[in-house]
């Protein structure tokens, strides 16, 4: 069966994730998460895409992002990989791709999953362990969101915005909402419509955006139709 073409639509949020061939790791040192955030930082100005929020993990990255148009987000994962791939393969002596596929991504409904998804994806390094804290790892976009850094790879969401009038305001919000988990029902849709690259969102929502799209946004209903009363 033929694969269903990704799932792309200009100027609504898109959570993006790239997982490594087998498992391996991607990302050794400091330096290598450095020059990966360079290039990304190139790529989104040069292909005008929003990153909102984003963390580098060992074997695997989260990017959640809104593009200007159907073709920026691809053109920035390939123009990354280009750069990426052969300065982490000339540096360990190795060869092939790092990547574990085509990355798995889907549009997402920003009014009701901004925020849980971007704290979901910069939770992450708490969830694997790798931190005590989100504010330990320097590897995500948490550190910028409050206020510990200015991230040049951070277009902050007008969502983000509305959560008070001054940075202050905004950055204590938001790490308030960070000592609450994130609710196990929200974490599985968002992993699930990810992986599986289905919309994620209200019913309207889906619908307003089937408008705006020739591909299916939700998998087809199982089970017969049901008749019609004569």
């Amino acid at each position: 069966m033929a694969r269903l073409p990704r799932l792309v639509i200009p100027h609504q949020l898109h959570h993006i994730v790239q997982k490594s061939n087998d498992g391996k790791i991607i990302f050794v040192d400091s330096e290598d998460h450095e020059m990966f955030l360079f290039w990304l930082s190139s790529a989104v100005r040069q292909f005008q895409v929003a990153i909102h929020a984003y963390v580098l993990m060992p074997d695997h990255l989260h990017l959640l992002l809104t593009p200007s148009d159907e073709t920026g987000i691809g053109k920035m994962m390939q123009w990354v990989g280009r750069h990426y791939v052969p300065y982490f393969n000339r540096k360990y002596q190795r060869s092939g791709t790092l990547w574990q596929g085509r990355y798995k991504a889907t549009v997402i409904e920003a009014a009701r999953y901004l925020l849980p998804c971007s704290l979901f994806v910069e939770s992450n390094s708490v969830r694997s362990h790798l931190a005590d804290d989100a504010a330990h790892y320097p590897w995500s976009s948490y550190q910028h969101h409050i206020g510990l850094k200015m991230d040049p790879v951070i277009t902050d969401h007008p969502l983000y915005w509305s959560l008070g009038n001054t940075p202050f305001q905004r950055e204590a919000a938001y790490k308030e909402m960070m000592s609450q988990p994130v609710k196990n029902s929200e974490s599985e849709a968002i992993t699930e419509s990810t992986m599986k690259a289905w919309m994620l969102g209200s019913d309207r929502f889906k619908a307003e955006m089937t408008k705006l799209t020739d591909r299916r946004v939700e998998p087809i209903k199982r089970g017969r139709p049901v008749k019609q009363a004569k």
